[in-house]
């Protein structure tokens, strides 16, 4: 599922549960919760996607030293 149909989802929800409690809330409010959900989205994968780089990383080095005293 793409990120921003994730956070739309996930509005909502909200949206709906907000609702159920007999209350309101503006439009923009829902948009910029999704806006926010969406932030939050995309600053896990990149945290996911540095310590995955860094493991590529530190396994090509070790390939290196490795490659490099193969007899």
């Amino acid at each position: 599922m793409h990120k921003t149909q994730h956070a739309e989802k996930i509005t909502d929800r909200f949206r709906q549960l907000v609702n159920q409690a007999g209350d309101n809330l503006a439009p923009e409010h829902y948009a910029e919760l999704t806006l926010l959900i969406e932030a939050g989205i995309d600053t896990a994968l990149l945290e996911k996607l540095e310590k995955m780089a860094d493991k590529l990383q530190k396994f090509a080095h070790e390939i290196r030293n490795d490659a490099e005293y193969y007899d």
